[in-house]
């Protein structure tokens, strides 16, 4: 069986790997560079590879394909494997048959990493032998190639979701659905919405799917297509009999007849998005019998995701927060939603088709100014121009900050929530995040 992989990151090495250790003849073509660590590991594994190239005669004649989730379906290599009718399936889809671990499937639009993490913890402080991956961390491929987890707690986006043919999660969760990577699905926000579905596609009623009751476009769905799954929905506004719900500023649930209850005080994230993550991995927890004390525990001192709304620095009372992780307009309302203070709010990059509108609300109540940070800032400046007192424009991490430090006073916040992805003036959103930091330290 010959096994190709494109695209020679942490999901391509990873699944090389495994398909080397099951016997597959492996090969690996990468249209861009390949990292020199990845390039070490493929050769000490005597994996053949190539770069900066597809050779059709080495790709065309595979049995499987797997192919990284950032290669789209219109690349041109894709096109003509399609053609010849060669499967192309993504990482998870590739692995799960070589593991017997009970999979935790998360995904949606925002959310999902802080969730993702969150349940690793739960199910990690209760005991269990649970593996993370998917979008964060050791690809799943290689750690179902290197360990023997029970549990794999995955992250996972709808391009994973788009390569899958019988992948299935004993618990999916989907946080919420919001228009992202448009781009990708013909600006077909249905063709999106039914990519993230494709979690529970294959799940059985000895599964679970985990929703927001309050999403529309889960709703929607729910109405008008079928899961086998039992569904236990989460909510922030009407008590919910089976499931998750919030009241008088205290979560209930009652998953599998057991109920628990926490003040939302005790959480260890602020923010009402960051309730429905916990409720979510509340849910999760309850399913594989963790005990009620770790939950509790294990919500209360859980530290947050990196670039996520994440506290940097107070300096001369001011709190500078990094939320570089947030590349669409939904993230960034979730964290200007959770500002308490005049905010200084620095935003812009590569617009992913952004409809900047759904802020209005908030930046005419919470932003004092903006510093535009990306290389096109035409359609900030049309949006919000007259709105906010200042607005800026600059293309360099340390000048906005300097400019951000100038415009705050006492008691204000520096926001860095972009709504936009980074590749205009940054590697990507970590790299944005950590030019954030090191210059507010170095203010």
């Amino acid at each position: 069986m010959r096994l190709v992989v494109l695209g020679g990151g942490e999901s391509g090495v990873g699944t090389a790997i495994l398909g080397k250790k099951k016997g597959y003849d492996v090969f690996v073509s990468d249209f861009g560079k390949i990292k020199e660590n990845y390039k070490e590991v493929l050769t000490i594994n005597k994996i053949p590879w190539e770069d900066e190239k597809h050779t059709e005669a080495l790709i065309l004649n595979a049995d499987v394909v797997m192919k990284s989730p950032g290669i789209p379906d219109k690349a041109p290599i894709v096109k003509q494997l399609m053609e010849k009718q060669i499967p192309v399936i993504s990482e998870i889809e590739f692995a799960m048959p070589f593991t017997d671990a009970k999979i935790i499937g998360i995904t949606g639009s925002n959310g999902k990493t802080t969730t993702t993490l969150l349940t690793y913890h739960l199910l990690k402080q209760g005991g269990l032998n649970v593996g993370l991956a998917g979008n964060i961390g050791k690809s799943f491929a290689w750690q179902v190639a290197d360990n023997n987890h029970e549990y794999y707690v995955l992250e996972l986006s709808s391009f994973q979701l788009d390569g899958i043919v019988s992948f299935k999660p004993h618990i999916a969760v989907i946080t919420n659905i919001s228009p992202d990577h448009l781009d990708r699905y013909n600006y077909d926000y249905n063709l999106y919405i039914a990519s993230k579905f494709r979690i529970t596609e294959n799940q059985t009623a000895a599964d679970y799917l985990i929703v927001d009751n309050e999403d529309s476009a889960i709703q929607n769905w729910l109405q008008n297509n079928k899961t086998q799954a039992t569904v236990y929905p989460f909510s922030l506004q009407e008590e919910i009999e089976k499931g998750c719900y919030l009241k008088e500023d205290t979560i209930y649930t009652n998953i599998n007849n057991e109920e628990f209850t926490m003040p939302i005080k005790e959480l260890a994230l602020d923010g009402k998005h960051n309730v429905k993550n916990a409720m979510a991995a509340t849910a999760v927890a309850q399913l594989l019998k963790i005990r009620k004390q770790t939950i509790r525990e294990s919500l209360s001192n859980f530290q947050g995701a990196e670039h996520r709304l994440e506290k940097v620095l107070k300096i001369q009372n001011v709190q500078y927060i990094n939320d570089s992780k947030a590349t669409n307009v939904n993230a960034t309302f979730f964290a200007l939603d959770s500002m308490n203070t005049p905010t200084v709010w620095i935003v812009g990059g590569v617009d992913k088709g952004n409809d900047y509108d759904e802020l209005m609300a908030l930046v005419r109540e919470k932003v004092k100014g903006i510093i535009c940070l990306g290389v096109d800032n035409q359609k900030l400046f049309n949006t919000f121009n007259g709105v906010v007192d200042v607005m800026i424009e600059t293309t360099s991490m340390t000048e906005a900050v300097k400019i951000a430090q100038r415009m705050a006073e006492k008691g204000d916040t520096v926001l860095l929530s972009p709504a936009c992805a980074s590749f205009d003036l940054f590697e990507n959103y970590e790299d944005r995040g950590k030019q954030f930091k090191q210059a507010v330290h170095n203010l």
